[in-house]
Protein backbone atom coordinates (compact mmCIF):
# COMPACT_ATOMS: atom_id res chain seq x y z
CA UNK A 1 0.00 0.00 0.00
CA UNK A 2 1.50 3.34 -1.04
CA UNK A 3 0.87 6.79 0.35
CA UNK A 4 1.90 10.28 -0.56
CA UNK A 5 4.33 11.38 2.15
CA UNK A 6 6.25 14.60 2.51
CA UNK A 7 8.70 16.40 4.69
CA UNK A 8 7.57 19.67 6.22
CA UNK A 9 8.37 21.94 9.12
CA UNK A 10 5.21 21.52 11.18
CA UNK A 11 6.99 19.51 13.87
CA UNK A 12 5.41 16.11 13.42
CA UNK A 13 7.22 13.43 15.41
CA UNK A 14 5.05 10.40 14.83
CA UNK A 15 5.32 6.80 15.88
CA UNK A 16 3.00 3.87 15.21
CA UNK A 17 3.20 1.66 18.28
CA UNK A 18 -0.36 0.39 17.71
CA UNK A 19 0.89 -1.42 14.60
CA UNK A 20 2.92 -3.73 16.81
CA UNK A 21 -0.37 -5.46 17.61
CA UNK A 22 -1.59 -8.34 15.41
CA UNK A 23 -2.83 -6.99 12.09
CA UNK A 24 -6.43 -8.03 12.83
CA UNK A 25 -6.64 -4.96 15.09
CA UNK A 26 -6.35 -2.45 12.23
CA UNK A 27 -6.45 -1.91 8.51
CA UNK A 28 -3.93 0.17 6.58
CA UNK A 29 -5.63 2.84 4.52
CA UNK A 30 -5.25 4.61 1.25
CA UNK A 31 -5.82 8.33 1.52
CA UNK A 32 -9.24 9.68 0.50
CA UNK A 33 -8.29 13.10 -0.78
CA UNK A 34 -10.56 16.12 -0.60
CA UNK A 35 -10.94 18.88 -3.16
CA UNK A 36 -10.12 22.19 -1.49
CA UNK A 37 -9.37 22.03 2.23
CA UNK A 38 -9.69 25.22 4.23
CA UNK A 39 -8.96 25.78 7.92
CA UNK A 40 -11.99 26.87 9.93
CA UNK A 41 -10.42 26.89 13.38
CA UNK A 42 -7.15 25.74 14.90
CA UNK A 43 -6.26 25.21 18.56
CA UNK A 44 -3.01 27.10 19.02
CA UNK A 45 -2.45 26.16 22.67
CA UNK A 46 -2.92 22.47 21.95
CA UNK A 47 -0.71 22.65 18.87
CA UNK A 48 2.08 24.22 20.90
CA UNK A 49 1.82 21.58 23.62
CA UNK A 50 2.10 18.88 20.96
CA UNK A 51 5.27 20.47 19.61
CA UNK A 52 3.61 21.63 16.39
CA UNK A 53 4.14 24.92 14.60
CA UNK A 54 0.77 26.62 14.10
CA UNK A 55 1.97 28.68 11.15
CA UNK A 56 3.28 25.60 9.37
CA UNK A 57 0.06 23.69 10.09
CA UNK A 58 -1.78 26.39 8.17
CA UNK A 59 0.60 26.24 5.22
CA UNK A 60 -0.28 24.24 2.12
CA UNK A 61 1.73 21.23 3.32
CA UNK A 62 0.32 21.40 6.82
CA UNK A 63 -3.21 21.78 5.56
CA UNK A 64 -2.86 18.72 3.33
CA UNK A 65 -1.92 16.61 6.35
CA UNK A 66 -4.92 17.80 8.35
CA UNK A 67 -7.12 17.12 5.32
CA UNK A 68 -5.82 13.59 4.81
CA UNK A 69 -4.44 14.49 1.39
CA UNK A 70 -0.90 13.58 2.43
CA UNK A 71 0.87 12.24 5.48
CA UNK A 72 4.12 13.13 7.25
CA UNK A 73 7.19 10.99 6.71
CA UNK A 74 7.20 7.67 8.59
CA UNK A 75 3.45 7.82 9.24
CA UNK A 76 1.17 4.95 8.26
CA UNK A 77 -2.54 5.78 8.24
CA UNK A 78 -4.72 3.09 9.76
CA UNK A 79 -8.30 2.51 10.90
CA UNK A 80 -8.74 0.62 14.15
CA UNK A 81 -11.02 -2.39 14.49
CA UNK A 82 -13.33 -2.71 17.48
CA UNK A 83 -16.77 -3.92 18.45
CA UNK A 84 -19.31 -2.62 20.94
CA UNK A 85 -22.59 -2.89 22.74
CA UNK A 86 -24.76 -0.18 21.22
CA UNK A 87 -27.80 0.43 23.40
CA UNK A 88 -27.18 -3.04 24.82
CA UNK A 89 -26.83 -4.83 21.45
CA UNK A 90 -23.46 -6.27 20.45
CA UNK A 91 -22.11 -5.56 16.96
CA UNK A 92 -18.90 -5.37 14.96
CA UNK A 93 -17.72 -1.78 14.45
CA UNK A 94 -14.40 -0.04 13.77
CA UNK A 95 -13.24 3.37 12.57
CA UNK A 96 -15.77 3.87 9.81
CA UNK A 97 -14.90 7.50 9.14
CA UNK A 98 -11.61 8.09 10.89
CA UNK A 99 -7.95 7.79 10.00
CA UNK A 100 -5.25 7.45 12.64
CA UNK A 101 -2.15 9.23 11.32
CA UNK A 102 0.01 8.06 14.20
CA UNK A 103 1.07 8.94 17.72
CA UNK A 104 2.68 12.33 18.22
CA UNK A 105 5.55 12.38 20.71
CA UNK A 106 5.45 15.75 22.45
CA UNK A 107 8.43 17.80 23.67
CA UNK A 108 7.63 16.45 27.16
CA UNK A 109 7.78 12.87 25.91
CA UNK A 110 4.05 12.23 26.08
CA UNK A 111 2.25 10.21 23.40
CA UNK A 112 -1.04 11.25 21.76
CA UNK A 113 -3.07 9.72 18.96
CA UNK A 114 -3.65 12.07 16.02
CA UNK A 115 -6.87 11.07 14.30
CA UNK A 116 -8.70 12.62 11.37
CA UNK A 117 -12.46 12.28 11.84
CA UNK A 118 -14.47 12.51 8.64
CA UNK A 119 -11.53 11.49 6.45
CA UNK A 120 -13.39 9.04 4.21
CA UNK A 121 -14.33 5.40 3.83
CA UNK A 122 -12.50 2.54 5.55
CA UNK A 123 -13.04 -1.23 5.57
CA UNK A 124 -15.25 -0.65 8.63
CA UNK A 125 -17.58 1.96 7.08
CA UNK A 126 -20.51 -0.45 6.79
CA UNK A 127 -22.04 1.32 3.82
CA UNK A 128 -21.36 4.85 5.08
CA UNK A 129 -19.47 7.47 3.12
CA UNK A 130 -16.86 7.97 5.85
CA UNK A 131 -17.36 11.71 5.78
CA UNK A 132 -18.61 14.24 8.31
CA UNK A 133 -20.55 17.49 8.15
CA UNK A 134 -19.25 20.83 9.38
CA UNK A 135 -21.79 21.34 12.19
CA UNK A 136 -21.10 18.13 14.16
CA UNK A 137 -17.33 18.61 13.84
CA UNK A 138 -17.56 22.16 15.19
CA UNK A 139 -19.80 20.87 17.97
CA UNK A 140 -17.15 18.35 19.04
CA UNK A 141 -14.52 21.09 18.94
CA UNK A 142 -16.56 23.37 21.20
CA UNK A 143 -17.66 20.74 23.72
CA UNK A 144 -14.40 18.80 23.97
CA UNK A 145 -12.42 21.97 24.62
CA UNK A 146 -15.01 23.09 27.18
CA UNK A 147 -14.69 19.73 28.93
CA UNK A 148 -10.91 20.12 29.02
CA UNK A 149 -11.25 23.57 30.58
CA UNK A 150 -13.66 22.16 33.17
CA UNK A 151 -10.93 19.75 34.26
CA UNK A 152 -12.60 16.63 32.86
CA UNK A 153 -10.43 13.98 31.16
CA UNK A 154 -11.22 14.20 27.46
CA UNK A 155 -10.05 13.83 23.91
CA UNK A 156 -9.30 17.23 22.44
CA UNK A 157 -9.67 19.03 19.13
CA UNK A 158 -6.68 20.37 17.25
CA UNK A 159 -8.43 21.72 14.16
CA UNK A 160 -11.55 21.72 12.03
CA UNK A 161 -11.36 22.28 8.29
CA UNK A 162 -13.83 22.37 5.45
CA UNK A 163 -13.12 19.85 2.70
CA UNK A 164 -14.68 21.70 -0.20
CA UNK A 165 -16.82 18.62 -0.89
CA UNK A 166 -20.48 18.18 0.04
CA UNK A 167 -21.85 15.36 2.19
CA UNK A 168 -25.35 14.08 1.76
CA UNK A 169 -27.63 13.24 4.64
CA UNK A 170 -31.25 14.28 4.42
CA UNK A 171 -29.94 17.40 2.72
CA UNK A 172 -26.65 18.50 1.20
CA UNK A 173 -24.18 19.73 3.84
CA UNK A 174 -20.66 21.13 3.86
CA UNK A 175 -18.06 18.43 4.45
CA UNK A 176 -15.52 18.81 7.24
CA UNK A 177 -12.70 16.99 9.02
CA UNK A 178 -11.85 17.25 12.71
CA UNK A 179 -8.34 16.52 13.96
CA UNK A 180 -8.87 14.70 17.25
CA UNK A 181 -6.15 14.24 19.86
CA UNK A 182 -6.42 11.51 22.51
CA UNK A 183 -4.19 9.62 24.91
CA UNK A 184 -5.28 6.64 22.82
CA UNK A 185 -8.36 5.30 21.10
CA UNK A 186 -8.32 2.00 22.98
CA UNK A 187 -11.87 1.19 24.00
CA UNK A 188 -13.81 -1.42 25.92
CA UNK A 189 -15.06 -2.27 22.44
CA UNK A 190 -11.49 -3.01 21.32
CA UNK A 191 -11.29 -5.69 24.00
CA UNK A 192 -14.74 -7.00 23.08
CA UNK A 193 -13.52 -7.37 19.49
CA UNK A 194 -10.41 -9.28 20.62
CA UNK A 195 -12.43 -11.51 22.94
CA UNK A 196 -15.03 -12.32 20.26
CA UNK A 197 -12.88 -12.73 17.15
CA UNK A 198 -9.30 -13.08 18.34
CA UNK A 199 -7.27 -15.74 20.12
CA UNK A 200 -6.20 -15.63 23.72
CA UNK A 201 -2.78 -14.60 22.43
CA UNK A 202 -4.36 -11.65 20.57
CA UNK A 203 -6.27 -10.62 23.70
CA UNK A 204 -3.12 -10.84 25.79
CA UNK A 205 -1.19 -8.72 23.27
CA UNK A 206 -3.89 -6.04 23.46
CA UNK A 207 -3.95 -6.09 27.26
CA UNK A 208 -0.16 -5.86 27.44
CA UNK A 209 -0.22 -2.93 25.02
CA UNK A 210 -2.86 -1.13 27.09
CA UNK A 211 -0.79 -1.62 30.23
CA UNK A 212 2.40 -0.39 28.57
CA UNK A 213 0.64 2.63 27.13
CA UNK A 214 -1.47 3.76 30.08
CA UNK A 215 -0.54 1.86 33.21
CA UNK A 216 3.20 1.24 33.10
CA UNK A 217 3.27 1.62 36.89
CA UNK A 218 1.33 -1.63 37.41
CA UNK A 219 3.29 -4.08 39.58
CA UNK A 220 4.33 -6.97 37.30
CA UNK A 221 4.65 -9.20 40.35
CA UNK A 222 0.88 -9.16 40.81
CA UNK A 223 -1.91 -10.31 38.49
CA UNK A 224 -1.36 -7.49 36.02
CA UNK A 225 -4.60 -8.14 34.14
CA UNK A 226 -6.62 -7.84 37.32
CA UNK A 227 -4.67 -4.66 38.03
CA UNK A 228 -5.54 -3.43 34.54
CA UNK A 229 -9.23 -3.85 35.28
CA UNK A 230 -8.86 -2.12 38.63
CA UNK A 231 -7.12 0.87 37.06
CA UNK A 232 -9.65 1.25 34.26
CA UNK A 233 -12.48 1.03 36.79
CA UNK A 234 -10.89 3.76 38.92
CA UNK A 235 -10.57 6.07 35.94
CA UNK A 236 -14.11 5.47 34.77
CA UNK A 237 -15.48 6.03 38.29
CA UNK A 238 -13.62 9.34 38.40
CA UNK A 239 -14.75 10.31 34.91
CA UNK A 240 -18.47 9.72 35.31
CA UNK A 241 -18.43 11.46 38.70
CA UNK A 242 -16.95 14.53 37.02
CA UNK A 243 -19.69 14.36 34.38
CA UNK A 244 -22.36 14.29 37.04
CA UNK A 245 -20.81 17.16 38.95
CA UNK A 246 -21.16 19.57 36.01
CA UNK A 247 -24.43 18.21 34.62
CA UNK A 248 -22.93 16.71 31.47
CA UNK A 249 -24.91 14.09 29.57
CA UNK A 250 -22.88 12.03 27.10
CA UNK A 251 -25.90 10.69 25.27
CA UNK A 252 -24.37 7.57 23.73
CA UNK A 253 -22.53 5.55 26.38
CA UNK A 254 -22.01 2.49 24.20
CA UNK A 255 -19.00 0.33 25.06
CA UNK A 256 -17.18 1.54 21.95
CA UNK A 257 -17.26 5.02 23.51
CA UNK A 258 -15.70 3.89 26.81
CA UNK A 259 -11.96 4.50 26.73
CA UNK A 260 -9.34 2.48 28.57
CA UNK A 261 -7.50 5.75 29.32
CA UNK A 262 -10.53 7.17 31.16
CA UNK A 263 -11.04 10.06 28.74
CA UNK A 264 -14.39 11.29 27.43
CA UNK A 265 -14.68 10.58 23.74
CA UNK A 266 -17.16 10.97 20.87
CA UNK A 267 -19.27 14.08 21.34
CA UNK A 268 -22.31 13.20 19.27
CA UNK A 269 -25.69 13.74 20.98
CA UNK A 270 -24.12 15.16 24.14
CA UNK A 271 -25.38 18.22 25.99
CA UNK A 272 -25.34 19.96 29.37
CA UNK A 273 -28.37 19.95 31.63
CA UNK A 274 -30.14 23.20 32.44
CA UNK A 275 -32.94 22.44 34.94
CA UNK A 276 -31.91 19.65 37.29
CA UNK A 277 -33.72 16.44 36.44
CA UNK A 278 -32.06 13.00 36.66
CA UNK A 279 -34.33 11.79 33.83
CA UNK A 280 -32.91 14.32 31.36
CA UNK A 281 -32.21 12.88 27.90
CA UNK A 282 -31.23 14.91 24.85
CA UNK A 283 -30.42 12.24 22.27
CA UNK A 284 -33.02 11.73 19.56
CA UNK A 285 -32.30 7.98 19.46
CA UNK A 286 -32.34 7.30 23.21
CA UNK A 287 -36.11 6.89 23.33
CA UNK A 288 -36.00 4.61 26.40
CA UNK A 289 -33.76 6.94 28.41
CA UNK A 290 -31.04 4.31 28.77
CA UNK A 291 -28.35 7.00 28.88
CA UNK A 292 -30.25 9.61 30.88
CA UNK A 293 -28.24 11.79 33.28
CA UNK A 294 -29.26 9.79 36.34
CA UNK A 295 -28.39 6.48 34.67
CA UNK A 296 -24.83 7.35 33.69
CA UNK A 297 -23.16 5.87 36.80
CA UNK A 298 -25.02 2.55 36.56
CA UNK A 299 -24.41 2.33 32.81
CA UNK A 300 -20.71 2.86 33.46
CA UNK A 301 -20.86 -0.12 35.81
CA UNK A 302 -22.64 -2.14 33.11
CA UNK A 303 -19.98 -1.21 30.55
CA UNK A 304 -17.23 -2.19 32.98
CA UNK A 305 -18.90 -5.58 33.44
CA UNK A 306 -18.57 -6.10 29.68
CA UNK A 307 -14.90 -5.17 29.96
CA UNK A 308 -14.43 -7.64 32.81
CA UNK A 309 -15.94 -10.40 30.67
CA UNK A 310 -13.29 -9.89 28.01
CA UNK A 311 -10.48 -10.24 30.56
CA UNK A 312 -11.69 -13.54 32.06
CA UNK A 313 -9.30 -15.72 30.01
CA UNK A 314 -6.39 -13.64 31.34
CA UNK A 315 -7.46 -13.39 34.98
CA UNK A 316 -7.25 -17.10 35.82
CA UNK A 317 -7.05 -20.44 34.03
CA UNK A 318 -10.07 -21.62 36.04
CA UNK A 319 -13.03 -19.73 34.56
CA UNK A 320 -15.13 -19.95 37.72
CA UNK A 321 -12.24 -18.46 39.68
CA UNK A 322 -11.82 -15.73 37.04
CA UNK A 323 -15.52 -14.87 37.28
CA UNK A 324 -15.28 -14.69 41.05
CA UNK A 325 -12.28 -12.35 40.84
CA UNK A 326 -14.03 -10.08 38.34
CA UNK A 327 -17.24 -9.93 40.34
CA UNK A 328 -15.37 -9.07 43.51
CA UNK A 329 -13.83 -6.06 41.77
CA UNK A 330 -17.06 -4.98 40.10
CA UNK A 331 -18.80 -4.83 43.47
CA UNK A 332 -16.38 -2.02 44.35
CA UNK A 333 -17.41 0.24 41.48
CA UNK A 334 -20.45 1.76 43.16
CA UNK A 335 -18.44 2.76 46.22
CA UNK A 336 -15.61 4.12 44.06
CA UNK A 337 -17.99 6.24 42.03
CA UNK A 338 -19.91 7.46 45.09
CA UNK A 339 -16.71 8.48 46.87
CA UNK A 340 -15.62 10.55 43.85
CA UNK A 341 -19.04 12.13 43.48
CA UNK A 342 -19.46 12.83 47.21
CA UNK A 343 -16.05 14.48 47.48
CA UNK A 344 -16.88 16.61 44.45
CA UNK A 345 -20.25 17.63 45.84
CA UNK A 346 -18.70 18.55 49.17
CA UNK A 347 -16.29 20.83 47.33
CA UNK A 348 -19.16 22.43 45.42
CA UNK A 349 -20.74 23.27 48.79
CA UNK A 350 -17.50 24.47 50.41
CA UNK A 351 -17.12 21.43 52.65
CA UNK A 352 -13.54 20.38 53.36
CA UNK A 353 -14.04 17.33 55.56
CA UNK A 354 -16.50 14.46 55.56
CA UNK A 355 -19.35 13.97 58.00
CA UNK A 356 -22.21 11.48 57.86
CA UNK A 357 -24.82 14.23 57.51
CA UNK A 358 -23.30 15.42 54.22
CA UNK A 359 -25.09 12.83 52.09
CA UNK A 360 -28.54 13.89 53.23
CA UNK A 361 -27.58 17.57 52.96
CA UNK A 362 -26.58 17.08 49.33
CA UNK A 363 -29.49 14.83 48.40
CA UNK A 364 -32.00 17.19 49.98
CA UNK A 365 -30.64 20.08 47.94
CA UNK A 366 -30.85 18.07 44.71
CA UNK A 367 -34.41 17.06 45.55
CA UNK A 368 -35.38 20.71 46.04
CA UNK A 369 -33.67 21.64 42.78
CA UNK A 370 -35.63 18.98 40.93
CA UNK A 371 -38.90 19.97 42.58
CA UNK A 372 -38.45 23.65 41.70
CA UNK A 373 -36.90 22.99 38.26
CA UNK A 374 -33.83 24.94 39.29
CA UNK A 375 -30.95 25.40 36.88
CA UNK A 376 -28.14 23.08 37.92
CA UNK A 377 -25.14 25.28 37.17
CA UNK A 378 -26.69 28.55 38.28
CA UNK A 379 -27.92 27.11 41.58
CA UNK A 380 -24.40 26.25 42.68
CA UNK A 381 -23.15 29.54 41.29
CA UNK A 382 -25.75 31.39 43.36
CA UNK A 383 -24.73 29.45 46.48
CA UNK A 384 -21.10 30.35 45.83
CA UNK A 385 -21.77 34.08 45.78
CA UNK A 386 -24.92 34.03 47.93
CA UNK A 387 -26.95 35.81 45.28
CA UNK A 388 -30.44 34.39 45.53
CA UNK A 389 -32.49 36.50 43.16
CA UNK A 390 -34.49 35.27 40.19
CA UNK A 391 -35.01 31.59 41.06
CA UNK A 392 -38.19 30.32 42.67
CA UNK A 393 -36.16 27.68 44.54
CA UNK A 394 -34.71 30.37 46.76
CA UNK A 395 -38.14 31.75 47.67
CA UNK A 396 -39.32 28.49 49.22
CA UNK A 397 -39.46 27.75 52.94
CA UNK A 398 -37.84 24.37 52.28
CA UNK A 399 -34.77 26.07 50.83
CA UNK A 400 -34.53 28.45 53.78
CA UNK A 401 -34.57 25.47 56.12
CA UNK A 402 -31.92 23.73 54.02
CA UNK A 403 -29.80 26.88 53.92
CA UNK A 404 -29.72 27.05 57.74
CA UNK A 405 -28.52 23.42 57.90
CA UNK A 406 -25.84 24.17 55.33
CA UNK A 407 -24.58 27.20 57.21
CA UNK A 408 -24.42 25.21 60.44
CA UNK A 409 -22.39 22.57 58.61
CA UNK A 410 -19.95 25.19 57.33
CA UNK A 411 -19.59 26.72 60.77
CA UNK A 412 -18.43 23.35 62.12
CA UNK A 413 -15.29 23.70 59.99
CA UNK A 414 -12.09 25.46 60.97
CA UNK A 415 -11.58 26.93 57.48
CA UNK A 416 -12.24 30.63 56.95
CA UNK A 417 -15.13 31.99 54.92
CA UNK A 418 -12.60 33.10 52.34
CA UNK A 419 -11.23 29.54 52.00
CA UNK A 420 -14.73 28.12 51.75
CA UNK A 421 -15.66 30.59 49.03
CA UNK A 422 -12.46 29.90 47.13
CA UNK A 423 -13.13 26.15 47.22
CA UNK A 424 -16.62 26.73 45.85
CA UNK A 425 -15.40 29.06 43.09
CA UNK A 426 -12.87 26.44 42.01
CA UNK A 427 -15.55 23.73 41.76
CA UNK A 428 -18.62 25.58 40.50
CA UNK A 429 -18.19 26.84 36.95
CA UNK A 430 -19.65 30.16 35.94
CA UNK A 431 -20.25 28.91 32.42
CA UNK A 432 -20.89 25.65 30.58
CA UNK A 433 -21.55 25.12 26.87
CA UNK A 434 -25.24 25.90 27.21
CA UNK A 435 -27.18 24.24 24.45
CA UNK A 436 -28.73 27.41 23.04
CA UNK A 437 -25.32 29.09 22.92
CA UNK A 438 -23.77 26.11 21.11
CA UNK A 439 -26.63 26.08 18.60
CA UNK A 440 -26.30 29.83 18.11
CA UNK A 441 -22.60 29.41 17.29
CA UNK A 442 -23.19 26.47 14.95
CA UNK A 443 -25.99 28.26 13.09
CA UNK A 444 -23.82 31.33 12.48
CA UNK A 445 -20.92 29.17 11.29
CA UNK A 446 -22.82 26.71 9.10
CA UNK A 447 -25.49 28.99 7.63
CA UNK A 448 -23.59 32.27 7.39
CA UNK A 449 -19.91 31.33 7.43
CA UNK A 450 -19.55 33.53 10.53
CA UNK A 451 -17.16 31.91 13.00
CA UNK A 452 -16.88 34.89 15.33
CA UNK A 453 -19.79 33.66 17.49
CA UNK A 454 -18.08 30.30 17.97
CA UNK A 455 -14.68 31.87 18.61
CA UNK A 456 -16.14 34.07 21.33
CA UNK A 457 -17.96 31.13 22.90
CA UNK A 458 -14.82 29.00 22.94
CA UNK A 459 -12.90 31.90 24.50
CA UNK A 460 -15.50 32.34 27.26
CA UNK A 461 -15.54 28.59 27.96
CA UNK A 462 -11.74 28.35 28.14
CA UNK A 463 -11.68 29.56 31.76
CA UNK A 464 -15.02 28.47 33.27
CA UNK A 465 -13.99 29.12 36.88
CA UNK A 466 -12.95 32.74 36.28
CA UNK A 467 -16.39 34.13 37.24
CA UNK A 468 -15.66 37.24 35.18
CA UNK A 469 -17.99 39.98 34.03
CA UNK A 470 -17.43 38.88 30.42
CA UNK A 471 -18.97 35.51 31.24
CA UNK A 472 -22.17 36.93 32.68
CA UNK A 473 -24.17 36.99 29.40
CA UNK A 474 -23.34 33.29 28.92
CA UNK A 475 -24.96 32.29 32.20
CA UNK A 476 -28.48 33.15 31.07
CA UNK A 477 -31.01 30.46 30.24
CA UNK A 478 -32.70 29.94 26.88
CA UNK A 479 -36.12 31.34 26.16
CA UNK A 480 -38.93 28.97 27.19
CA UNK A 481 -39.86 26.52 24.43
CA UNK A 482 -42.73 24.10 23.97
CA UNK A 483 -40.30 21.63 22.39
CA UNK A 484 -37.57 19.92 24.42
CA UNK A 485 -33.99 20.33 23.23
CA UNK A 486 -32.93 17.39 21.05
CA UNK A 487 -29.48 16.39 19.82
CA UNK A 488 -28.53 14.01 17.04
CA UNK A 489 -25.62 11.68 16.32
CA UNK A 490 -23.23 13.53 14.05
CA UNK A 491 -22.98 11.21 11.06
Amino acid sequence: MTHQTQRHAAGWKLENSYKALPDKFYAELELNKVTSPEIVTINEDLANSLGLDVKELQSKDGLNVLAGNSIPDDATPIAQAYAGHQFGNFTMLGDGRALLIGEQITPDGDRFDIQLKGSGRTPYSRGGDGRAALGPMLREYIVSEAMYALGIPTSRSLAVLKTGDPVYREVELEGAILTRVASSHLRVGTFEYAFKWGTKKDLQALADYAIDRHFAYIDPGKNKYLSLFQEVMKRQANLVAKWQLVGFIHGVMNTDNVTISGESIDYGPCAFMDSYDPKTVFSSIDVQGRYAYGNQPSITGWNLARFAETLLPLLHEDQSKAVEMAQEELYRFSDLYHANWLNGMRSKLGIFTGEQQDVSLIEDLLHLMEEHEADYTNTFRALTFEKFEGMKLFESKEFNDWYKRWQERLENQTESKQSINQLMQENNPAVIPRNHRVEEALKAAVEKGDYSVMDQLVCVLSDPYAHSDEQEPYTTLPEPSAKPYVTYCGT
